[in-house]
């Protein structure tokens, strides 16, 4: 009889853990250039109103 595969046992590796303040610095810029972005829009709406 075959014998099951989840009962193989594998070895994981564990790597060195990478910071990501990289990434969240990048998605704060993205962010606040988002906003300021539809503020601008927004106050030319209302300027124009």
């Amino acid at each position: 009889m075959a014998e099951p595969q989840l009962a193989k046992k594998t070895e994981t590796k564990n790597e060195e853990s990478t910071t990501l303040k990289g990434t969240l610095a990048s998605v704060f810029l993205l962010g606040f250039f988002i906003v300021v972005t539809w503020l601008g829009v927004y106050f030319l709406y209302l300027e124009r109103f």
